[in-house]
């Protein structure tokens, strides 16, 4: 007989990296052939722009949650719940009520991030006395050796698993590097969060243009509360980059694609807080794409730095220059670098690589 899992989890929409995993778990023939499995959304946002906002329309959506919880392990009768919680603040609060309403029932629990933040928090006396109540007796899945660090007061090395995330094979995997591009082509995918790196990525984009070097930047992701496309246009013309800087707005699936096949080089400067290991990332190597991107999170663990790409001070817009000037330089060197990661992500980082990860792990939990 199949062991039951019940999977409390993000689902889009909203779309994130979370979410994104959410549903690849969701809709994964491996494991739910392998287990008996029940999903719960633990969404309550609508939208990115609701992300971290209060209400009573958001209160009510919770209750419903806990609600629809209790029913689920009265009926169910999980043998593990699986849980992705949020590391800290407001959301560690609500997600704190969910893993202690779960543990109330005797159920054996496995969290599994995809944010961090928890070493940040954890010197303040309340967030500290939640945290060791909200750990005890649970394991956790963490996305990359490099962030046990945010956990390690916590949660002994031996309750913890590593699972790489992983995503699906595109139609056509080979390299398609600069294919026709007359200028070289940047790009940008992501929503835009100012933490992602979007003026970090400008004032280094106007530090090209200020040299003489000619590319085309694409910024591909969807406007949020905290920059819109008008915002966004605005900072665009203040660095005189209205000629090498287009905004795409949100683009899914083929679209999206579109853009991963013509580019020459993958940008993302992130300094999020709670950055752990962006699919992002994975989605330009696939592609055959040189990437650059930030020490933030398990991100060296992604990008092996000047091998597949290159990694940068956070928030220094002359770093980032510096490595992009370098690659505009070294065209035949950035395609190689795109080529490398391209079979580090056929070696490590694809679906397949992550539902057999995450099968074996849910494999000993439940032993």
């Amino acid at each position: 007989m199949k062991k039951r899992v019940l999977f409390i989890l993000h689902l889009p929409p909203p779309v994130h990296g979370a979410a994104m995993v959410g549903q690849y778990l969701h809709d994964s023939s491996l494991i739910n052939s392998e287990f008996e499995c029940k999903y719960i959304n633990l969404t309550t946002a609508k939208d990115l722009q609701d992300i971290g906002k209060g209400g009573i329309g958001k209160l009510w959506k919770y209750f419903k949650l806990l609600r629809k919880i209790v029913v689920g392990i009265l009926k169910f009768k999980p043998q593990l719940v699986y849980v992705t919680p949020n590391a800290c603040g407001g959301a560690f609060y609500k997600d704190f009520i969910v893993v202690w309403l779960v543990k109330l029932f005797g159920c054996k629990v496995v969290v599994h991030y995809h944010n961090k933040g928890v070493s940040t928090r954890q010197n303040k006396w309340l967030d500290d006395k939640l945290y060791r109540r909200f750990f005890k007796g649970i394991k956790v899945i963490l996305l990359a050796e490099a962030l046990y660090q945010d956990v390690e007061r916590y949660v002994k090395q031996k309750d913890v698993y590593i699972c790489p995330n992983g995503i699906p094979d595109v139609l056509e995997p080979e390299p398609v590097i600069g294919r026709h591009n007359g200028k070289p082509h940047i790009l940008f995918l992501s929503n835009l969060i100012e933490s992602k790196g979007v003026w970090v990525l400008l004032d280094a984009l106007q530090q090209l243009k200020d040299k003489g070097y000619p590319f085309v930047c694409d910024f591909v992701g969807g406007e949020t509360a905290e920059i819109d496309s008008r915002c966004f246009k605005a900072e665009v013309e203040k660095r005189n980059l209205e000629s090498s800087v287009v905004y795409h707005g949100k683009k899914f699936g083929e679209e999206k694609n579109a853009f991963l096949k013509e580019a020459d080089i993958f940008v993302f400067p992130t300094f999020y807080p709670n950055e752990c290991f962006p699919l992002v990332l994975l989605e330009a190597m696939q592609y055959g794409v040189a990437c650059v991107s930030t020490h933030e999170g398990g991100i060296p663990g992604i990008i092996e730095d000047g091998q597949t790409g290159w990694l940068v001070k956070r928030q220094s817009a002359d770093d980032l220059a510096g490595k992009l000037i370098w690659m505009l330089a070294h065209p035949l060197e950035t395609k190689a670098m795109g080529e490398r990661g391209k079979k580090k992500f056929d070696r490590e980082f694809t679906l397949s690589c992550f539902e057999t990860r995450m099968k074996e792990i849910l494999q000993k939990l439940l032993v």
